[in-house]
């Protein structure tokens, strides 16, 4: 059992809130996910060929700095980088697959745990309202944001077990559920020289979609086709760069709820996360139907539209 929250602003002028508005949404689930919690946050767009990295290590006074300006020796790059915790933001100019074939070779402690162009991931264990407190998200401005709280069923405790899991350039899943053939999709995976670092099955999903999209298939087409290969219960939040899209499994018993107003679009796993949202009691809500997609902000997802629903009672699913 885990939460998943998703908020997309469509009033500019509540950008500022968008931590503000967040935490509360995530704290709501902690009763569904009190092992792990994470963010994804989409915010302060880089200038083109720029690329932004979130990084990850186990200690919260590990020497970013030294990493950055070794990088930057050795890549002739010039960088930022900023120190959240455990986790960095590194902002970089070098090129994006020798930065990361840089990191795995000379710095094999870290993780890279998203990259893009305005996402910035954070995720550790620990209650959600920690988790959040650790990395200041409650100021945190931007449009969009996605979150997960885990309870643990399928693998250990650890950060790196901890969603969202990167799927490709400013794209990151949340998962609730699980998946019953995670183990031969893994190793079909790995024989396509796809590595992973947990024995999580919300990873595999992740992975999975890693590999359609890079074989040029569109998120549209590969979340379609996950509902042929995946097998399992499942509602997926997937991070894009502008905006996020849902998908629950063709039973769909994982419990899911969207609603709409004028000012913003969000998804939980129970209305209890969406009526901290001013206007809530307002908003047009319905369960999500199994085996669809929806998504906001959907340019990138190449023809997806927001699904029309009649309106349905809070907190069904």
């Amino acid at each position: 059992m885990c939460g998943i929250v998703g908020l997309y602003l469509k009033n500019e002028a509540l950008y500022p809130q968008l931590g503000a508005l967040f935490k509360p949404m995530l704290i709501s689930m902690t009763s569904r996910g009190p092992d792990s919690a994470g963010v994804a946050i989409y915010r302060n767009p880089v200038a083109e060929g720029q690329v932004k990295f979130s990084l990850a290590h186990e200690r919260s006074d590990h020497d970013w700095n030294s990493l950055s300006t070794a990088l930057a020796e050795a890549l002739a790059c010039a960088n930022t980088i900023v120190q959240r915790d455990t986790h960095a933001i590194l902002v970089t100019d070098g090129d994006e697959r020798s930065v990361q074939s840089w990191l795995a070779e000379h710095a094999p402690d870290v993780r890279v745990v998203g990259r893009g162009s305005s996402v910035e991931i954070f995720k550790e264990t620990g209650l959600p309202e920690q988790v959040y407190d650790r990395f200041d998200l409650a100021s945190a401005q931007g449009r969009h944001m996605i979150g997960h709280t885990r309870m643990a069923t399928e693998s250990a405790v650890t950060t790196a077990g901890s969603h969202p899991f990167a799927t490709g350039a400013d794209l990151c899943l949340v998962h609730n559920g699980s998946l019953s053939n995670h183990n031969r999709l893994r190793e079909e995976l790995k024989r396509r020289g796809v590595s992973f670092s947990t024995e999580n099955d919300s990873e595999v999903a992740a992975a999975y979609l890693t590999a359609k999209l890079q074989q040029g298939i569109s998120l549209k087409d590969a979340l379609e086709q996950a509902l042929d290969d995946l097998d399992g219960f499942y509602t997926f939040c997937i991070g894009t760069g502008n905006g996020f899209a849902v998908l629950r499994d063709p039973i769909a018993c994982k419990h899911a709820i969207l609603a709409e107003t004028d000012d913003w679009v969000a998804m939980a796993t129970e209305y209890r996360a969406i009526a901290t949202l001013p206007g809530a009691e307002n908003a047009r809500t319905w369960e999500p139907r199994p085996a669809t997609v929806y998504a906001w902000g959907a340019e990138t997802l190449e023809g997806l539209s927001v699904n029309d629903e009649n309106h349905m009672t809070a907190g069904v699913a």
